[in-house]
């Protein structure tokens, strides 16, 4: 089932588009790279479970898939996920792609996370959570009023679906800013091995290693 609702989020008129399970079949993302961002219960890989998956090939549509937290049968969303043809963007890609491989049981690969890239990028700054650096790189200001909402209700909101939607319409926008600097500075290479890594952290953390440095002499 899908809902169809158009918004206007942070100045962009946007269709967004809310499944219920999983995406339609025959779903097709445009071009070689799709923005993805999950919402959860909470922010513990032990206590709480996925419950959206919000995403856009950087065209103007949105969509959300509100998962089935019962069986997380959603095929087609999996194999969008899984497709190693298609890179992820991500903001904090750490804590996404290890919800989508613990739940979805899907290694998320290749990956651009904006929030690694924005570390090794704006280094005259400590501010690297996603509003600052919309607001920086594409003068836009969004709203982080629904970050904390019930995202396991049964009925997710017009409020809540502009905010899931808000997550991922600007990561095309910020991946390319962000290449540039990183590109400018010389840390292009590193940050792509930053990248490359991150279903292993993910890994780790679900394993328990999430609050342990491995590579620390102590």
């Amino acid at each position: 089932m899908t809902r169809k609702l158009s918004l206007t989020v942070d100045g962009k008129n946007i269709v967004c588009m809310l499944h219920k399970g999983d995406l339609p079949d025959g779903f097709v993302a445009n071009g070689g790279s799709i923005a993805v961002d999950c919402e959860s219960m909470g922010l513990s890989l032990v206590r709480d479970r996925l419950c959206l998956v919000q995403l856009t090939d950087g065209g103007g549509e949105a969509h959300v898939v509100q998962l089935d937290r019962a069986t997380y049968d959603a095929p087609n969303l999996k194999k969008l996920l899984g497709d190693n043809s298609i890179e992820k963007i991500f903001h904090f890609g750490r804590f996404d792609v290890a919800m989508i491989m613990r739940d979805l049981g899907v290694i998320c690969a290749p990956v651009f996370c904006t929030k690694i890239a924005s570390r090794l990028a704006r280094t005259y700054t400590d501010r690297h959570g996603l509003k600052d650096v919309i607001k920086e790189l594409l003068q836009r200001e969004i709203s982080k009023e629904q970050q904390s909402s019930d995202w396991g209700a049964a009925e997710i909101t017009d409020s809540q679906l502009s905010y899931a939607a808000a997550d991922v319409i600007h990561l095309h926008a910020l991946r390319d800013k962000l290449t540039v600097i990183l590109a400018r500075e010389g840390r292009f290479d590193l940050a792509r091995a930053c990248f490359a890594f991150l279903p292993t952290r993910a890994a780790l953390d679900i394993a328990g290693w999430d609050e342990v440095d491995i590579f620390s002499h102590a």
